[in-house]
């Protein structure tokens, strides 16, 4: 059972961070994501990292509440939340901004095509008229063009 909520809050959590990412990061917080959309080289820490916390902080309390008070199904969303904040790490952080060199090159259809949805996203410098705000959920036209690369 404690499979199936990690899982669900996993899923969960990309509708979640769509949310976050559409009305509070382009919304009322822009001030702390604005740098992201306008990067500079010289720093390696922007102030959107802030919004690490906004995921961490719930995470953490409900491993520690939940495993401290024995209410596993808390612990269990507490691990769904970290497991989708590796995710992030690992495909938003360094597949997709290459804050750290690793996983530079690929050919997965799938994987170009998060990468072509989150630079149309980028497209847009200020905080209106964006799009692409998930993660792992890529919208069919970006699919359909990678795979049309690739003759499938």
């Amino acid at each position: 059972m404690g499979f199936i909520i990690i899982f669900l809050t996993f899923w969960g959590m990309e509708f979640m961070a769509w949310l976050t990412h559409k009305y509070v990061m382009h919304g009322f917080l822009w001030n702390l994501h604005f740098d992201h959309h306008t990067p500079n080289k010289e720093v390696f820490f922007e102030k959107n990292d802030a919004f690490f916390l906004i995921y961490a902080i719930p995470s953490w309390l409900c491993i520690m509440l939940g495993s401290m008070y024995g209410y596993w199904t808390v612990m269990y969303v507490g691990f769904g939340i970290l497991a989708y904040g590796l995710a992030y790490f690992l495909v938003h952080e360094v597949f997709i901004h290459q804050r750290f060199k690793w996983f530079r090159n690929t050919e997965n259809v799938y994987l170009k095509a998060i990468r072509r949805a989150h630079k149309v996203h980028h497209k847009h410098r200020g905080k209106e008229e964006g799009e692409c705000f998930g993660m792992l959920i890529v919208p069919w036209k970006f699919l359909k063009q990678e795979l049309k690369k690739v003759n499938v």
